[in-house]
């Protein structure tokens, strides 16, 4: 046997043995509903800091809406929760972890931004953690509207889109929680001990996007500023290329004062400008061949099919979001050509 054919049939081993572990877990039981997928709980070295991954790709039923990331800090007064995943289900699964952990109060839930797969879990915080204070960027509020009860018509619809896709885990008792308090430009605030750094760096995934710098232990939470292991999301109004690239400059930036990110997707990094690398590559790729159909005035069905999209084809998300991404970005080129 040669050793490429060796090291196929190992791949397969583990893929097969790794495809049995999940179909054999065992559902866990929320006040939402089962989750069944494994819910597994990192921790970052020498600190009280854990976080759960989600699986690549778009939220369907195969993967319950378990597409993001999210973490929690334990602190000697309490836990600060980054993001709450995308489901109350899902929310309750990581509240029911941080009790494993500490019984110490949840005191705040630091979100990222305002998209479906960070927030949904935040009712299960709000009815079964004692409320803590949900923070978020300012402009998180037109998403919702001011409250829970008003919310906008992007946030309707990409609620009722998922009571479809991801039902029962969300469902018409499911609803938007609005933040508790937000900040504009940047926040920091203190809890046994831990200083916690939030700045905004959007609008360029999402307009909120912020990032949480857990200062004693020089832990980033980034949020959807990084992307690993698929093809981000660039479809949506919202989208500002440009200011997300200079997000992730910063972030490259900080190479000397963080030693871990854990991203909105994809796994941990330790290498600041390894993290950014994949996101702003692809950011890049797309952009400058836009930029060149538009200048060349190429139709954008015909730059898409020009377009060499092969070192991203295999990633997850990539039939549900490239094209979409690409189109994007293709007429804002066309708007600033004519500006």
């Amino acid at each position: 046997m040669t050793t490429c054919t060796a090291s196929r049939w190992i791949s397969l081993a583990i893929a097969l043995l790794f495809g049995m572990a999940a179909s054999a877990a065992t559902p866990v039981e929320t006040p939402y509903g089962a989750v069944s997928l494994p819910f597994t709980l990192h921790k970052i070295p020498d600190a009280p800091i854990y976080y759960v991954i989600g699986l690549s790709g778009v939220p369907d039923s195969v993967n319950e809406g378990h597409t993001s990331n999210a973490g929690f800090v334990v602190t000697p007064d309490g836990v600060v929760v980054f993001d709450a995943l995308g489901t109350p289900a899902l929310g309750y699964r990581l509240l029911q972890r941080i009790r494993e952990v500490t019984d110490k109060p949840v005191k705040y839930v630091v979100v990222s931004h305002y998209h479906a797969d960070h927030i949904y879990g935040l009712q299960a915080f709000k009815e079964h953690a004692g409320a803590p204070i949900v923070l978020a960027q300012q402009s998180t509020l037109g998403y919702v509207g001011g409250t829970a009860a008003s919310q906008g018509e992007d946030a309707a619809r990409r609620l009722e889109q998922r009571r479809q896709a991801l039902f029962p885990w969300v469902d018409e008792k499911t609803y938007i929680v609005a933040p508790d308090q937000v900040f504009d430009k940047e926040t920091s605030f203190e809890l046994g001990g831990i200083r916690f750094d939030v700045k905004h760096l959007g609008p360029a995934h999402a307009p909120g996007d912020s990032v949480m710098l857990v200062k004693n232990y020089e832990v980033l939470f980034s949020g959807d500023v990084i992307y690993g292991g698929r093809v981000p999301f660039l479809d949506s109004p919202e989208t500002d290329v440009r200011r997300w690239l200079a997000g992730l400059d910063y972030i490259a930036g900080l190479k000397d004062r963080v030693h871990y990110i854990i991203p909105g997707h994809g796994t941990m990094s330790r290498d600041a400008r390894q993290a950014v690398k994949a996101t702003r590559d692809y950011l890049s790729y797309v952009r400058e061949a836009m930029a060149k159909a538009v200048r060349d005035l190429v139709p954008f069905d015909q730059a898409y099919s020009n377009t060499d999209w092969s070192r991203y084809a295999k990633l997850p998300a990539f039939d549900a979001s490239n094209r979409g991404n690409a189109y994007r970005i293709y007429l804002d080129e066309e708007a600033r050509s004519l500006q």
